[in-house]
């Protein structure tokens, strides 16, 4: 069974960083991974795209965090990570990793998501 599991939320102040991971298991021989991403949502609002990265490393960001995160990914490892800095009250949400990942055998692609991490920013 395929798994998302993120880390490395927190509570922090404003202008801190934090490091987000999420770790990807059971994919196997059998499915590819293709585009990662880092989604957010607070409290009343829907879920927005923070960042995503394909599979060759081109990388998207929200005008929102453009110039605070990095989105990166260790496809060697199955790993994806979040680096913000900057951090904004308007940063806290729960995040959540996403991946888009491929049936080697039939090439039908399926959405998974991780139960999301908390990141709480304090003024």
């Amino acid at each position: 069974q395929v798994q998302l599991v993120e880390s490395g939320g927190g509570l922090v102040q404003a202008g801190e960083s934090l490091r987000l991971s999420c770790g990807a298991s059971g994919i196997g021989f059998s499915r590819r991974i293709n585009a990662m991403g880092w989604y957010r949502q607070a409290p009343g609002k829907q879920r927005d795209l923070v960042a995503d990265i394909s599979s060759s490393g081109s990388t998207n960001y929200a005008d929102s965090v453009k110039g605070r995160f990095t989105i990166s990914r260790d496809n060697a490892k199955d790993t994806l990570h979040l680096q913000m800095d900057s951090l904004k009250p308007e940063d806290t949400a729960v995040y959540y990793c996403h991946a888009d990942i491929e049936n080697a055998g039939t090439s039908r692609r399926y959405a998974y998501w991780g139960r999301g991490t908390q990141v709480t920013v304090s003024s």
